[in-house]
């Protein structure tokens, strides 16, 4: 595996999350981290929580020209993660087209602008995040699981256009992130006892999970291509 000792490493999602998590472990790494999102207040929490040097950057992954001209006045990237996303959830015959549309804007679209726009050094890499019900769908979550699989075919595609820059996706099942905190705290607790009881690895996963495995992507120069699940067992289960 290859250091990331010094390596100029963004995470566009990085103020929560999975994101986070990832750009923590890539700065502990010895990597020098960038993370970007939309909010400001939400940048400003997490670098102290990322520590070393790391940088932080306004930036709205859906905004085509704002993407362009971001990569355009930064030095080129050793790797690059996309984790940002909102997706509303629901059955295609209840989910208003336009929450529809603004779900795919945000996933699929938002990891398409920065594919096409981000400047990565040879043999770096490009890694986005999706999700498990791209192999298991559920009928309350059609959409999420097609735009998942989308980002796991275009990641395919691009590991051929891009090479030799690498790309790859990760595949969390059900993390324990700060979007559930919607959610009452007893309801929550209830669910993610449920869902552990039926995962064969009796647990729900955690943001550093996945972290773990996009660095291991990061930093393994012979995959590219790869679509990697850490899902706990949930599609087996």
């Amino acid at each position: 595996m290859h250091s990331l000792k010094d390596k100029r490493f963004l995470v566009v999602g990085g103020s929560s999350g999975i994101g986070l998590a990832t750009a923590t472990a890539a700065a502990r790494a010895g990597a020098a981290v960038t993370v970007a999102s939309r909010s400001q207040q939400k940048l400003a929490a997490a670098l102290p929580r990322i520590g070393g040097e790391a940088g932080a950057a306004v930036l709205d992954a859906q905004d085509d020209a704002a993407v362009e001209r971001f990569f355009a006045e930064q030095a080129p990237w050793d790797h690059v993660v996309v984790s940002a996303a909102q997706t509303a959830r629901g059955p295609v015959r209840g989910l208003a087209l336009a929450e529809a549309r603004a779900a795919m804007e945000s996933k699929f679209w938002g990891a398409y602008h920065v594919a096409r726009a981000a400047r990565i050094v040879p043999g770096g890499s490009l890694t986005f995040v999706s999700g498990y019900m791209a192999e298991r769908p559920q009928a309350s979550a059609v959409l999420q699981g097609a735009i998942n699989a989308a980002l796991e075919s275009l990641a395919r595609g691009l590991a051929l256009e891009l090479a030799p820059v690498r790309v790859n996706t990760v595949s969390p099942g059900l993390i324990e992130t700060p979007l559930w905190s919607r959610m009452p705290e007893a309801d929550r607790a209830a669910l993610f006892a449920s869902a552990a009881e039926r995962l064969p690895a009796r647990r729900i996963g955690q943001p550093e999970d996945i972290a773990n495995a996009i660095l291991f992507l990061a930093t393994t120069p012979f995959a590219t291509g790869s679509t990697v699940r850490v899902d706990g067992g949930g599609v087996i289960a």
